[in-house]
């Protein structure tokens, strides 16, 4: 097993319920923003985004 392989086996029978919980609630975080900033960033809404740009330094509201 190479340095690499060692740094990141994991032991998941040691896993304790707070690691678990971690887990999932790290990887549901990680792809909410994936979907998030992939559908807000998309080249559809580009324009919608533009127009949006400098919208907090415009005075005419």
């Amino acid at each position: 097993m190479s340095n690499l392989e060692a740094y990141f086996d994991t032991d998941w029978s040691a896993m304790t319920t707070s690691d678990w919980v971690g887990l999932v609630i790290t990887v549901g975080v990680f792809l909410g923003m994936l979907i998030t900033f992939a559908l807000a960033l998309r080249p559809s809404k580009r324009d919608e985004l533009e127009n949006e740009k400098f919208k907090i330094l415009d005075e005419d509201d």
